[in-house]
């Protein structure tokens, strides 16, 4: 039996992702409402699975991903989220996500889903598999490393959002981060490429494209 950490801060939305599953024949032998508590357990109950939410109260959950993923090789992470953005996914996946769904997806999509990720498989659900190829070839609106060198990938992700328009508060909720944390990642961004602000920046990422 297929052994499931849930992992979301919202208890109605994980009792009823924990009834689907059980119903379903898949054991949820845990769970957890941040991303720090998720980490913990994945290590503690060595789960088949972690299906976990991006936003989390504590930490970005794309961070939580790769923390699993690197404590615990075995456990295969499947990202369910309201998240359908490519910076979302494409985060989620490059820190070793297995799979991502989102949360309106048909009960039988996510079960489907759990299923096939404890197997081995990679899995994007059906209202983003189109999207796939762009992300996998790198065509997902991020800015190449060779742009950017001095660059992080997740501060080129911020400064590809920043590009597009997008306030701190916009860039927290796409990433599941903190609107500080995001404010501290644009203050650095803008240091590293020497604009003296968001617009000059833009200019910057728009000469290097």
């Amino acid at each position: 039996m297929t052994r499931v950490v849930l992992v979301d801060d919202h208890p109605v939305f994980r009792n009823g992702l924990r009834a689907l599953l059980q119903a379903s024949g898949i054991d949820v032998v845990g769970e957890a409402a941040t991303g720090a508590d998720a980490v913990d357990l994945a290590g503690q109950l060595t789960p088949d699975v972690v299906l976990m939410d991006l936003g989390l109260p504590d930490m970005s959950g794309v961070d939580a991903v790769a923390q699993i993923v690197a404590a615990r090789p075995a456990t295969r992470v499947l990202v369910i989220s309201l998240y359908q953005d490519d910076g979302s996914v494409d985060g989620a996946l490059r820190a070793g996500a297995r799979g991502y769904v989102v949360k309106d997806a048909p009960a039988e999509e996510v079960v489907a889903a759990v299923h096939a990720v404890a197997s081995g498989s990679a899995v994007i659900g059906g209202s983003l598999a189109g999207r796939l190829a762009d992300l996998v070839h790198g065509r997902d609106g991020e800015i190449p490393e060779e742009d950017f060198p001095s660059l992080t990938t997740r501060e080129r992700q911020i400064l590809a959002l920043i590009a597009k328009g997008l306030t701190n508060s916009a860039i927290a909720e796409r990433l599941g981060l903190s609107g500080k944390t995001v404010a501290n990642y644009v203050s650095v961004i803008l240091a590293k490429i020497d604009a003296a602000d968001r617009n000059e920046a833009t200019r910057k990422v728009s000469r290097a494209r």
